[in-house]
């Protein structure tokens, strides 16, 4: 059976980003100019998903305006012969059929992928996390996609993490076998030593949809939140389940100092703005490496005292 449906966890607080986000969905904070959950959703959108289903929360209904039409900007853009910015609002207005569900309690990324079972009506689908960015040539969902067609089976996204990263992260333990490995454990933030690889989950997954079963058997964490990441280890018990190590360069927005550097990242590819930056960054760089760095903090890439 065909993916055709993918699902969008947004129903967190995003403390980690207050006080930005007291008002401001964490999904919306901008990476250069345009919202995390736009990538995302652009991601589904260019793996020939067009059915995509976002669980949302109190105080994200920022995540259903931006992708809905602006009769009154569009209409503004329009008088002011403002074309190109009207063109790329149109195009984010067409993206695909999107359909919103509130997660009325936080209770976990499990409750959440949950409360997406009538939508999904049986059928395997796709889920991709918010704070999780893939730069690749191929959509990182979609290499997951054409590994689910060839072997009918979920499938996990992975990749190698550095020693010290670890303890942060979810780990499976794995018997390669070619493009895939075959999941035979997962292990969530172990100790480096204890660790049974260094394959670490990122947010995407395309599962089966007895993970659903699953879901409604797998028991609440002492922290009272239902974790997907336990089910999925309780699914790869009882049936097939494949983690594959993706191709592109995954990127997270989780935290302030991940947020920054992705950020950057993806400022320094922008045809538009990215030479420029590059050689912003090459002079702060140089200014901050000088022997009189601390006496020149408060400056100016031009010199000027900032006021």
């Amino acid at each position: 059976m065909r993916v055709r449906k993918a699902v969008i966890p947004a129903a967190g607080l995003g403390t980690r980003f207050l006080p930005a986000t007291k008002a401001l969905p964490k999904e919306m904070m901008p990476i250069v100019d345009k919202p995390a959950i736009q990538y995302i959703v652009e991601e589904i959108v260019n793996s020939g998903i067009e059915d995509i289903l976002i669980i949302t929360g109190r105080g994200k209904r920022a995540i259903e305006d931006h992708f809905d039409k602006s009769f009154e900007l569009n209409s503004v853009l329009r008088e002011k012969e403002r074309h190109s910015l009207l063109e790329t609002l149109e195009k984010i207005e067409r993206l695909a059929d999107i359909h919103y569900l509130r997660q009325k309690e936080a209770l976990g990324t499990g409750h959440a992928i949950l409360k997406a079972k009538n939508h999904i009506a049986g059928e395997p689908f796709a889920i991709l996390f918010g704070d999780d960015l893939v730069r690749a040539k191929t959509p990182c969902i979609k290499q997951l996609i054409d590994l689910y067609e060839k072997y009918s089976a979920s499938v996990l996204a992975v990749t190698e993490v550095s020693e010290e990263e670890i303890p942060s992260y979810g780990v499976i333990k794995g018997k390669n076998i070619g493009d895939v490995y075959l999941v035979e454990d997962l292990v969530e933030k172990p100790e480096a030593r204890k660790a049974p690889s260094n394959l670490a989950l990122l947010g995407r997954y395309v599962l089966e949809p007895e993970i659903f079963d699953v879901l409604e058997r797998t028991p609440y964490a002492e922290d009272n939140e239902l974790r997907l990441t336990d089910a999925i280890k309780t699914l790869s018990k009882d049936h097939v389940v494949y983690a594959h190590k993706i191709e592109g360069e995954w990127f997270t927005v989780g935290d302030r100092l991940s947020y920054l550097i992705t950020t950057i990242e993806y400022a320094l590819i922008r045809e538009d703005i990215g030479q420029k930056f590059r050689s912003y960054l090459g002079k702060l760089i140089e200014r901050w490496n000088r022997p009189d760095a601390s006496n020149s903090k408060q400056r100016s890439p031009g010199g000027s005292t900032r006021r």
